[in-house]
């Protein structure tokens, strides 16, 4: 695995540790947008430059063969050497909470191996929660182990987080309540840890969701499209947006969330 001795231990260790310095960074600029204009582009740029910057750094003083991933700079060969392996680093997920100082906001890395996903950590650097899992594995909220409630029906005690204007595009008679947290990662891992039942994701991208996917299948939830089909997100590798909505949800609830769901005609 790449260089020898380098194995998913320290794979996976060098990822933690990356993004808990990356938080520290991250927190200097956390809240520091302009007052008086509504959205800080120029800040939110910065922090999205300096961080990436980091990443790429530490990336290649430990593993230089390593790729990170770039939009529409994918090269789909297969190999067998360290270039085998490709970072997805997503430094500021809730840009409009993190300038706006409103702690639900985080950072996300994954790492694939020839495009198969091997682990994913999501770190809320405002809350210090730290969200991880190997795929095909356990997930885990720091030291603990979480996994998907199942085997319950949606309440009115039930909980779905959803996105920005979800009213504008659906009619819902879903019996819980409605949460927009603006942050659709910080929605994925409270799923996996049993926290919500379910979430409408919309307008996400590869480099958002490469890390939740990986924690909330670890965790025993599915991404899945509305009409019930598979999501497959590497066929997003390429950079264009995700425009169907997405249903992230326990297995168990998946179908009676979907029909409480009315797209608006």
């Amino acid at each position: 695995m790449g260089k020898k001795g380098h194995g998913i231990e320290e794979l996976s260790k060098f990822a933690t540790e990356f993004i808990k310095e990356a938080g520290k960074k991250a927190l200097a600029f956390y809240g520091k947008g302009k007052p008086q204009v509504k959205f800080d582009q120029g800040m939110v740029i910065e922090a999205d430059v300096r961080l990436t910057e980091l990443f790429q750094e530490k990336l290649a003083e430990r593993y230089p063969e390593h790729h990170v991933f770039k939009f529409n700079q994918i090269n789909e060969d297969y190999s067998h050497e360290g270039k085998r392996y490709l970072w997805i680093f997503d430094p500021v997920e809730g840009v409009a909470n993190f300038q706006a100082g409103i702690p639900i906001w985080g950072m996300s890395l994954a790492l694939l191996d020839n495009f198969w996903p091997i682990f994913g950590v999501f770190h809320m650097p405002s809350t210090g929660d730290l969200f991880h899992a190997r795929a095909g594995q356990e997930a885990f909220w720091g030291k603990k182990k979480i996994k998907i409630d199942d085997g319950q029906t949606i309440n009115d005690e039930s909980l779905l987080f959803t996105f920005s204007r979800f009213h504008q595009h659906y009619r819902s008679t879903f019996p819980g309540k409605i949460r927009n947290l603006g942050c659709a990662s910080a929605h994925i891992c409270y799923i996996a840890s049993g926290r919500a039942d379910a979430a409408v994701i919309a307008n996400e991208s590869f480099q958002g969701m490469a890390a939740a996917r990986v924690i909330i299948e670890a965790a025993g939830g599915k991404i899945c499209k509305f009409d019930g089909c598979d999501f497959h997100l590497n066929d997003y590798l390429d950079g264009q947006k995700i425009d169907d909505p997405l249903l992230v949800a326990t297995p168990d609830t998946f179908m009676q969330v979907r029909d409480s769901l009315l797209p608006n005609t």
